[in-house]
Protein backbone atom coordinates (compact mmCIF):
# COMPACT_ATOMS: atom_id res chain seq x y z
CA UNK A 1 0.00 0.00 0.00
CA UNK A 2 1.61 2.95 -1.27
CA UNK A 3 2.15 5.93 1.83
CA UNK A 4 3.65 9.55 1.82
CA UNK A 5 6.46 7.48 3.12
CA UNK A 6 6.23 3.73 0.86
CA UNK A 7 5.39 4.92 -2.53
CA UNK A 8 4.13 1.56 -4.26
CA UNK A 9 7.27 1.58 -6.49
CA UNK A 10 9.98 1.55 -3.66
CA UNK A 11 11.39 -2.04 -2.59
CA UNK A 12 14.59 -3.89 -1.99
CA UNK A 13 15.26 -5.25 -5.46
CA UNK A 14 17.71 -7.63 -3.73
CA UNK A 15 14.78 -9.79 -2.04
CA UNK A 16 13.35 -10.45 -5.19
CA UNK A 17 13.62 -14.01 -6.53
CA UNK A 18 15.03 -14.34 -10.36
CA UNK A 19 11.51 -14.34 -12.61
CA UNK A 20 13.46 -15.82 -15.75
CA UNK A 21 11.88 -19.41 -15.01
CA UNK A 22 9.15 -17.93 -14.52
CA UNK A 23 5.57 -17.86 -16.62
CA UNK A 24 3.19 -14.98 -15.59
CA UNK A 25 -0.96 -14.09 -16.40
CA UNK A 26 -2.04 -10.60 -16.12
CA UNK A 27 -5.72 -9.54 -16.75
CA UNK A 28 -6.13 -6.58 -17.71
CA UNK A 29 -9.74 -4.04 -17.14
CA UNK A 30 -10.27 -1.99 -20.23
CA UNK A 31 -12.16 0.75 -18.49
CA UNK A 32 -10.36 3.57 -17.11
CA UNK A 33 -7.66 2.30 -19.65
CA UNK A 34 -5.58 5.73 -19.11
CA UNK A 35 -4.69 4.24 -15.58
CA UNK A 36 -4.91 0.51 -16.49
CA UNK A 37 -2.32 0.81 -19.25
CA UNK A 38 0.29 2.46 -16.81
CA UNK A 39 -0.82 -0.46 -14.36
CA UNK A 40 0.14 -2.79 -17.44
CA UNK A 41 3.21 -1.23 -18.69
CA UNK A 42 4.73 -0.78 -14.82
CA UNK A 43 3.83 -4.88 -14.31
CA UNK A 44 4.92 -5.77 -17.34
CA UNK A 45 8.46 -3.34 -17.40
CA UNK A 46 9.03 -4.88 -13.76
CA UNK A 47 8.80 -8.52 -14.55
CA UNK A 48 11.45 -7.73 -17.42
CA UNK A 49 13.31 -6.20 -15.10
CA UNK A 50 13.60 -9.31 -12.82
CA UNK A 51 13.89 -11.08 -15.32
CA UNK A 52 10.96 -12.81 -16.79
CA UNK A 53 10.99 -13.14 -20.49
CA UNK A 54 8.15 -11.47 -22.56
CA UNK A 55 7.19 -14.63 -24.38
CA UNK A 56 6.30 -15.68 -20.44
CA UNK A 57 3.72 -12.93 -19.38
CA UNK A 58 0.43 -13.51 -21.16
CA UNK A 59 -1.96 -10.39 -21.05
CA UNK A 60 -6.03 -10.43 -21.76
CA UNK A 61 -8.11 -7.95 -21.12
CA UNK A 62 -11.62 -7.61 -19.72
CA UNK A 63 -14.37 -4.70 -20.42
CA UNK A 64 -14.26 -3.38 -16.52
CA UNK A 65 -12.80 -4.43 -13.53
CA UNK A 66 -15.78 -6.86 -11.88
CA UNK A 67 -14.76 -9.06 -14.87
CA UNK A 68 -11.14 -9.28 -13.52
CA UNK A 69 -12.59 -12.36 -11.53
CA UNK A 70 -13.67 -14.22 -14.43
CA UNK A 71 -10.53 -13.64 -16.07
CA UNK A 72 -8.09 -14.51 -13.36
CA UNK A 73 -10.26 -17.66 -12.75
CA UNK A 74 -10.07 -18.60 -16.29
CA UNK A 75 -5.97 -18.23 -16.18
CA UNK A 76 -5.95 -20.51 -13.10
CA UNK A 77 -7.65 -23.45 -15.38
CA UNK A 78 -6.05 -22.91 -18.59
CA UNK A 79 -2.38 -21.89 -18.18
CA UNK A 80 0.48 -23.35 -16.48
CA UNK A 81 0.99 -19.96 -14.95
CA UNK A 82 3.49 -19.59 -11.83
CA UNK A 83 0.82 -16.43 -10.58
CA UNK A 84 -1.72 -14.19 -11.66
CA UNK A 85 -1.82 -10.75 -11.60
CA UNK A 86 -5.34 -8.52 -12.36
CA UNK A 87 -5.08 -5.00 -12.73
CA UNK A 88 -8.54 -2.45 -12.62
CA UNK A 89 -9.24 1.17 -11.67
CA UNK A 90 -12.47 2.24 -9.99
CA UNK A 91 -12.90 5.59 -9.60
CA UNK A 92 -15.71 6.86 -6.62
CA UNK A 93 -18.59 8.24 -8.72
CA UNK A 94 -21.77 9.90 -7.15
CA UNK A 95 -23.74 6.16 -6.42
CA UNK A 96 -23.04 3.19 -4.46
CA UNK A 97 -21.56 1.41 -7.97
CA UNK A 98 -18.31 1.66 -6.52
CA UNK A 99 -18.92 -0.26 -2.99
CA UNK A 100 -20.36 -2.83 -4.64
CA UNK A 101 -18.04 -3.79 -7.24
CA UNK A 102 -15.04 -3.09 -4.74
CA UNK A 103 -16.12 -5.31 -2.54
CA UNK A 104 -17.43 -7.80 -5.22
CA UNK A 105 -13.54 -7.86 -6.86
CA UNK A 106 -12.01 -7.97 -3.52
CA UNK A 107 -13.93 -11.16 -2.04
CA UNK A 108 -13.69 -12.87 -5.52
CA UNK A 109 -10.02 -12.64 -5.33
CA UNK A 110 -10.04 -13.69 -1.92
CA UNK A 111 -12.03 -16.68 -2.75
CA UNK A 112 -9.52 -17.45 -6.00
CA UNK A 113 -6.46 -16.97 -3.31
CA UNK A 114 -8.21 -19.76 -1.22
CA UNK A 115 -9.19 -22.42 -3.49
CA UNK A 116 -6.14 -21.73 -6.20
CA UNK A 117 -3.20 -23.66 -6.17
CA UNK A 118 -1.58 -20.31 -7.97
CA UNK A 119 -1.28 -16.98 -6.52
CA UNK A 120 -4.08 -14.12 -7.75
CA UNK A 121 -2.26 -10.81 -7.05
CA UNK A 122 -4.86 -8.03 -6.22
CA UNK A 123 -3.97 -4.88 -7.88
CA UNK A 124 -7.31 -3.05 -8.23
CA UNK A 125 -6.67 0.88 -7.31
CA UNK A 126 -9.79 1.91 -5.34
CA UNK A 127 -9.41 5.34 -5.44
CA UNK A 128 -11.54 8.87 -4.86
CA UNK A 129 -10.38 10.71 -7.56
CA UNK A 130 -9.06 10.07 -11.28
CA UNK A 131 -6.13 12.35 -9.33
CA UNK A 132 -5.60 9.72 -6.70
CA UNK A 133 -5.56 7.33 -9.71
CA UNK A 134 -2.92 8.93 -11.68
CA UNK A 135 -0.71 9.64 -8.78
CA UNK A 136 -0.67 5.74 -8.06
CA UNK A 137 -0.12 4.36 -12.10
CA UNK A 138 3.33 6.22 -12.37
CA UNK A 139 2.43 9.72 -10.71
CA UNK A 140 4.08 10.53 -7.21
CA UNK A 141 2.97 7.62 -5.05
CA UNK A 142 5.05 5.59 -7.54
CA UNK A 143 3.02 2.17 -9.97
CA UNK A 144 0.65 -0.11 -8.38
CA UNK A 145 1.70 -2.18 -11.16
CA UNK A 146 5.96 -2.15 -10.07
CA UNK A 147 4.26 -3.52 -6.78
CA UNK A 148 1.85 -6.22 -7.93
CA UNK A 149 4.92 -7.46 -10.32
CA UNK A 150 6.97 -7.79 -7.32
CA UNK A 151 4.25 -9.50 -5.35
CA UNK A 152 3.54 -11.91 -7.99
CA UNK A 153 7.41 -12.77 -7.91
CA UNK A 154 7.77 -13.44 -4.53
CA UNK A 155 5.09 -15.16 -4.16
CA UNK A 156 5.21 -17.39 -7.01
CA UNK A 157 8.77 -18.52 -5.41
CA UNK A 158 6.46 -19.37 -2.28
Amino acid sequence: MATALHPLSSYDESKVPDASNMCFGIVVSEWNSEITDALLKGAVSTLEKHGALPENIHVKTVPGSFELIYGAHQMTLNGGYDAIIILGSVIRGETPHFDYICQGVTAGIAQLNAKSEIPVIYGLLTTDTLDQARDRSGGKMGNKGDECAVVAIKMAKF
